[in-house]
């Protein structure tokens, strides 16, 4: 069973940065895309940032140019570098790994940007 679990999460300012890891149970690059989605209350699941095997990154539109994903193969970890937080970046964050059409999901850590 693959396991993913994630840590990093916490309360941050605007303006101020956070980074979130996802330890994986097994080799990354055995999975086609590993990623993060975020789900805010009453919002639906959407993606954040997703690198696939061969390393193409993609991003949604509201993170560009502010999150940065990255995996460290040696570690089997993925993170999520996310600077200039705004408080509309306040969600539940979780790591996927994705296996032709099987999704692994961790358990979720928490973001909140507040003043």
């Amino acid at each position: 069973q693959v396991q993913l679990v994630e840590s990093g999460g916490g309360f941050v300012q605007p303006g101020g940065s956070l980074t979130l890891s996802c330890a994986v149970s097994e080799n990354i690059f055995n999975f086609n895309s590993v990623g993060w989605y975020r789900q805010a209350r009453g919002n639906e699941r959407e993606l954040v940032a997703e690198i696939n095997v061969g390393g193409r990154t993609t991003y949604a539109d509201s993170v560009k140019d502010r999150f940065t994903i990255s995996r460290n193969g040696n570690k089997n970890t993925v993170y999520l570098w996310m600077y200039e937080l705004k408080p509309d970046d306040t969600a539940d964050y979780y790591c996927y790994a994705r296996l032709l059409q099987t999704d692994y999901w961790g358990q979720g850590t928490q973001v909140t940007v507040s003043p």
